[in-house]
């Protein structure tokens, strides 16, 4: 059933995801406080993990059949705590074909706290807007060009409006704690993950556009995702093919600045101490005026995305 044998790892993710969401239910009324905090804390990064292979999913499906591919589909917008499908618009036609230009509805340069922390934790805040708005103008395109993808998606997003609602008049607190405190930070977490990965990057240069982090604990944990140029350059390539990638064709020509081993480093260094924004080669981002997007979902051509992703 699956393309690749390494998603036997991606399948026993979102299971346990869904071993860790349900337990604090059927726990609630003998937990202690701590006890509570830890299963916040622990389906918050289970969320994130499946928030990650909801990216990877949406560039290479995980199975040979397209039904059983988009059946899991609706079991990733559960743990995700939004439509699979809604990520497509956004990160697909936005952000990769537009990578920091004024169509890329995530691009880094929307964010301008003089504090460059503030850029970091607050960057989905800032995007989500326009994130949303996309989504919308994307969905009425899909409705009349392809009927059968935009009720994938209303689908999908209905019913987690109604499991949302169910499981708050079934348990308020353990559905704000354990069901939508962690569908927020992965969308947080999945969305901030761009600004660290592109800002001060060069969008424009063939291999120095994307920020990697190749230490081998990072990429396990979030299925090889550090590895973002490589990603970049070979969208539908499949996670577990990406460090060979990144070793062959990446690392030979990319800035060494940009070929990171830790992020948590990279973090510190960029955002608490000395905390400076600056781009690959040490010099302060220079940001451009502030603009409004430019139009990306007209500039969508779905049917030839269709003929790359079967490729």
């Amino acid at each position: 059933m699956l393309r690749y044998k390494a998603d036997r790892r991606t399948v026993a993710t979102v299971t346990l995801y869904w071993v860790v969401a349900i337990a604090p239910w059927l726990l609630w009324d003998s937990m202690a406080t701590w006890q509570i905090i830890a299963w916040v804390i622990v389906n918050c990064l289970f969320s994130f993990f499946c928030a990650v292979i909801v990216h990877n999913s949406i560039h290479a499906p995980i199975f040979k059949d397209r039904t059983m591919n988009r059946l899991f589909q609706f079991v990733l917008s559960f743990t995700y705590g939004h439509s699979v499908s809604a990520y497509v618009p956004g990160h697909n036609f936005s952000h990769h074909k537009f990578t920091q230009e004024r169509e890329d509805a995530i691009r880094t340069t929307k964010a301008r706290f003089r504090i460059n922390l503030f850029n970091q934790l607050f960057f989905f805040y800032i995007m989500s807007g326009d994130i949303l708005k996309g989504e919308i103008r994307f969905g009425k395109k899909m409705y009349q060009e392809r009927p059968k993808w935009f009720w994938q998606y209303a689908t999908e997003l209905g019913l987690v409006i109604l499991v949302n609602v169910v499981l708050v008049i079934i348990n308020w607190k353990c559905a704000i704690l354990f069901w939508l405190i962690p569908h927020q930070y992965a969308a947080w977490g999945i969305v901030g993950t761009n600004y660290f990965q592109h800002d001060g990057a060069d969008e424009t240069h063939a291999y120095n556009h994307s920020r990697n982090f190749s230490g081998k604990i990072l990429n396990w944990i979030i299925f090889n995702n550090g590895y973002h140029g490589a990603h970049h350059n070979k969208p539908n390539l499949h996670w577990s093919l990406l460090p060979e990638y990144h070793d062959k064709h990446m690392r030979p020509n990319i800035h060494p600045n940009l070929d990171r081993v830790s992020l948590i480093p990279y973090l510190i260094e960029t955002h608490i101490y000395p905390g400076k924004r600056l781009d690959y080669l040490g010099n302060p981002v220079v940001l451009p005026p502030k603009e409004e997007d430019l139009d990306w979902v007209n500039a969508v051509n779905v049917k030839q995305h269709e003929e790359d992703m079967a490729a």
